[in-house]
C-alpha cells in the first residue's frame, strides 16, 4: 500500500468524521468551522482519494504550540502512519516556530510511550494537564 501526506487541514466534515471514526470525542460542526481554520499547520494522510488520517498543531504561533488530533483509521494502525504524521510536524516545526517555543500535548495512555519517541516528556509532578469543557462551567 502506498499512502500520501499532505500538508492540508481538513474540512471540518472530514475531521468529525475521522475523529468519529477513530474512537475520538465530538464536537459541533460550527466549532470545527472555526477552529480549523485557526490551525498553524495541518497534515492528512490519504489511501487513494480517501483521507486516513491527520494530525494538527495549533496555538500562538510563536510562545505556545500544541499537538492535537492525531488520529488513524483503526484499520490502518501499525502501518507506521502516526509515525509519518508526528514526523510531518515535528519537521514543520522545526523549521517555522521559534526555538524558544513552548510544545505541549495531552496524550492517552499507552500513547505516551509513541510521543517520548518525539522527545515529549511528561511534566508530571512538576505540572498536570487539566482541561475542561465550554459550557460546563458551574
Amino acid at each position: 500500500m502506498t499512502f500520501e501526506i499532505k500538508n492540508q487541514v481538513p474540512e471540518p466534515e472530514t475531521y468529525l468524521q475521522l475523529r468519529k471514526d477513530c474512537g475520538l470525542g465530538g464536537y459541533e460542526l460550527k466549532a470545527a468551522e472555526l477552529g480549523l481554520k485557526n490551525s498553524l499547520h495541518a497534515v492528512m494522510v490519504f489511501d487513494g482519494d480517501d483521507p486516513i488520517g491527520m494530525g494538527r498543531l495549533v496555538g500562538d504561533g510563536g510562545l505556545f504550540v500544541q499537538v492535537t488530533d492525531i488520529a488513524v483509521l483503526p484499520a490502518y494502525q501499525g502501518k507506521g502512519l502516526g509515525q509519518m504524521i508526528m514526523e510531518s510536524l515535528m519537521s514543520w516545526s522545526e523549521v517555522e516556530l521559534p526555538r524558544s517555543a513552548y510544545m505541549s500535548l495531552i496524550a492517552d495512555v499507552p500513547a505516551n510511550k509513541f510521543y517520548e519517541k518525539f522527545g515529549f516528556h511528561e511534566t508530571a509532578p512538576r505540572s498536570v494537564g487539566m482541561a475542561r469543557r465550554v459550557g460546563t462551567y458551574p
